[in-house]
């Protein structure tokens, strides 16, 4: 098993930056990829951004590219998202997810493990 903590979200003015950062604990080897999902209020869970595990690959959903950059550091288990020039539509609870295949993703079903999300406001 793999236990996942995001933690860094809150409230931000339209424009703002945040960094959310997601630990890794338990059967970290056997970890591939890692990425980050959102769900707004009445939507379905949509993807974010995705990295390898040496971040050579790293894809991004259309809504957030050039705003928000995610990496790892294997080093410490953690992944990261910085989110800058946020916009009232990027409000959401954000989840991280761990997969153990080899194929990077934006695709939930194919994620093994999941973080129990952390609230991002943007105000406009």
């Amino acid at each position: 098993q793999v236990q996942l903590v995001e933690s860094g979200g809150g409230l931000v003015q339209a424009g703002g930056s945040l960094r959310l950062s997601c630990a890794a604990s338990g059967r970290t080897f056997s970890v591939n990829c890692m990425g980050w999902f959102r769900q707004a209020p009445g939507k379905e869970r949509e993807f974010v951004a995705a990295i390898s595990y040496g971040g050579v690959r790293i894809t991004y959903a259309d809504a957030v590219k050039g705003r928000f950059t995610i990496s790892r550091d294997n080093a410490k288990n953690t992944v990261y998202l910085q989110m800058n020039s946020l916009k009232p539509e990027d409000t959401a609870v954000y989840y991280c997810a761990a997969g153990t295949g080899a194929r990077l993703s934006e695709y939930s079903g194919e994620y093994d493990y999941w973080g129990q999300g952390t609230q991002v406001t943007v105000s406009s």
